[in-house]
């Protein structure tokens, strides 16, 4: 786990960085999960895997100064950039830890829903992770999970990897291995908050539109910049053979792009569950 950390550490300057344009891509995503959820003004809400604070501080705004949001990371570095978020836009209802899902620092009963974006599919004990979130909602509290749908339906991830695994060798990862599709596979993720002991399971496939309002060049500076995984691979190319994946990927980015932004269809999977009453 620490490898891993360390690693999300070394990314965490770039995605305080690009954290607006993060923000606006997303912002379909957080909405989904509000929703999923059943948050309302003044709910009680846990960010798991919170990053540098999104999507806790959308929500923090969401649920108004009757509401609460406690969000944790495991990585200092972004519990820290959520932080300085947070002061700047004086969201005085937000509060922040450094902690693993497997061990939450609340206690039991406390929130009405639980949220984690993108977060899960990085967990080592996931089935803890989702029994722990279960023990510190309310009775009837709701869980709404986020997880990449499959990598060939979101030209997000794959334009810039099917142009970089023709450079670097790329050896898919082991079936249970941390990954961003780690859970694309409907029901998979699904039978972990049903085996941890919620109720009221479901799962849909979401569909939005990612919105990046930056040109192709800023967009390929950010792909690189907050992928740990796509930095090593480019590291192990020449500069003659990085201008040419550049020049590619902003090629095959072109049919997604007008002036102001940067367009693309996406999918993922929410997955929710219920605290038992």
């Amino acid at each position: 786990m620490q490898e891993v950390i360390s690693r999300w550490s070394e990314s965490a300057p770039y995605w305080e960085k690009h954290r607006a344009v993060i923000r606006e891509m997303f912002a379909p995503v957080t909405q989904a999960l509000i929703e999923a959820a059943h948050i309302t003004r003044g709910s009680a809400v846990l960010d798991v895997a919170t990053g540098p604070g999104e999507p806790a501080l959308a929500i923090a705004e969401f649920v108004g100064t009757a509401g609460k949001v406690l969000a944790m990371d495991p990585v200092p570095e972004m519990v820290e950039a959520a932080r300085r978020e947070a002061s700047r836009r004086g969201l005085h209802n937000s509060s922040f830890a450094v902690a693993q899902a497997e061990s939450l620092p609340a206690e039991a009963g406390s929130f009405d829903a639980v949220v984690s974006r993108f977060g899960i599919m990085f967990f080592p004990a996931p089935l803890g992770a989702i029994r722990e979130m279960l023990r510190v909602l309310k009775p009837g509290g709701r869980i709404a999970l986020a997880v990449w749908y499959f990598a060939a339906r979101n030209p997000f991830h794959y334009i810039l990897s099917r142009v970089v695994e023709r450079y670097v060798d790329s050896p898919p990862p082991a079936p249970d291995a941390p990954d961003a599709f780690r859970y694309a596979e409907p029901g998979k993720l699904l039978a972990i908050v049903s085996e941890a002991g919620a109720s009221a399971i479901s799962e849909r496939v979401f569909q939005f539109t990612i919105r990046a309002s930056v040109s192709l060049e800023q967009f390929w500076t950010l792909r690189t910049e907050l992928s740990e995984q796509l930095r090593s691979k480019l590291a192990k190319i020449s500069q003659e053979q990085m201008a040419e994946v550049k020049r590619e990927t902003i090629e095959a980015l072109r049919a997604y792009s007008d002036d102001q932004a940067v367009s693309m269809p996406a999918e993922v999977l929410i997955v929710t569950g219920c605290k038992p009453s």
